[in-house]
């Protein structure tokens, strides 16, 4: 099973070690699940890896930023002619993770984002699935 995170979940798998994420760390360990990054992804990660609030310094976010690359595979774009056309996300900033899901032929795009999360019967007629990490445990009945 192919994953794409949007950068909120990144930061609860980086930083807050959120126990609604510790299912999906637990699958991509055992080989279960397959995490798809690319350049537009990885920099909003890193931009936002260096907001004040998180009072991370240039090792430290380097140190996630290695942990991403370690455990996601970077994905270049590479636009299908037979790809099913995307709807509009009302945030703009948010339709490089729908994208990338189409791109990178994600079987789910996990989110915690209200705009993205509403999207899920619409992207479904391109074969993403759109949800939070519990919803996509709670499909594949999955537990930490």
């Amino acid at each position: 099973m192919r994953l794409a995170l949007d950068t909120n979940v990144w930061i609860d798998w980086l930083l807050f070690d959120d126990p609604a994420v510790a299912p999906l760390k637990a699958a991509h360990r055992d080989g279960q699940v397959q995490i798809v990054i690319n350049a537009s992804c990885l920099g909003e990660l890193n931009a936002v890896l260096a907001y004040p609030e998180f009072g991370l310094d240039e090792t430290q976010q380097s140190k996630h930023l290695t942990a991403v690359g370690r455990c996601a595979i970077m994905h270049d774009p590479v636009q299908s002619p037979h790809a099913t056309a995307l709807p509009r996300c009302r945030d703009p900033d948010d339709q490089k993770f729908l994208v990338l899901a189409q791109d990178a032929a994600a079987d789910w795009l996990l989110t915690r984002d209200k705009a993205l999360l509403r999207l899920n019967r619409r992207l479904q007629a391109a074969g993403i699935r759109v949800g939070s990490p519990a919803d996509w445990a709670a499909a594949c009945a999955l537990s930490a």
